[in-house]
């Protein structure tokens, strides 16, 4: 529990992950994981809530236990997604379908998706922060902040030696202000194959 009495900070769990969706497709909506749906979410915050890389957490409410936000990232990026494409690829793939139905035009960016390790920065052995995000009621209170260092601390006690994310550089202000006034500094950018800038932050 953390001295501040707003919010606890405990493991991500299974019985978390329908709850995690919902604000994950509220916090992110026209982006393309949203676009892919509960399901192909669903199957992805599984394995956030149970691979042994994995470093997870959610903020609960002191009082009435309300998932409040979280964090979710892994200390072995290129692991991390081999292992979750072995293992799930059949569930990935059924929960695909709907998008592809949707939009046809998205079969390719999906297999790139399923076919993605980290985009790792060369150098230290750093975690990769693979979403945060909190409910609306809580973006103005420091809730974020709490999350994204209790995520490094807890990055750092499991060994990591920094940290990194990736983020569109592009219309995307208040999220790049958010990292950048945690300490987090643009390490490179990049663009998608779709044309996408992005931004590469690091956190040694």
């Amino acid at each position: 529990m953390m001295n501040d009495p707003r919010e606890v900070m405990i493991d991500m769990e299974i019985c978390h992950v329908d709850t995690i969706v919902g604000i994950h497709l509220a916090a992110f909506p026209g982006f393309f994981l949203s676009f892919l749906g509960r399901r192909f979410l669903r199957e992805l915050y599984k394995a956030f809530a149970t691979d042994k890389t994995s470093i997870s957490l959610v903020a609960e409410a002191p009082v009435s236990g309300e998932l409040m936000g979280f964090a979710a990232g892994t200390l072995d990026p290129a692991r991390f997604f081999r292992s979750l494409l072995v293992r799930r690829w059949w569930a990935f793939g059924f929960s695909s379908l709907p998008a592809i139905v949707r939009n046809p035009r998205s079969a390719l960016r999906i297999f790139r998706g399923v076919s993605y390790r980290g985009n790792q920065p060369e150098g230290r052995k750093r975690a990769l922060l693979s979403s945060i995000a909190v409910i609306p009621g809580q973006r103005d209170h420091g809730l974020g902040n709490d999350l994204l260092k209790r995520w490094v601390e807890r990055a750092r006690a499991k060994g990591a030696e920094g940290c990194y994310l990736t983020t569109d550089a592009e219309n995307n202000d208040a999220v790049n202000r958010f990292y950048a006034r945690n300490g987090w500094r643009v390490e490179s950018e990049f663009i998608t194959p779709e044309g996408r800038k992005m931004y590469r932050y690091t956190l040694d």
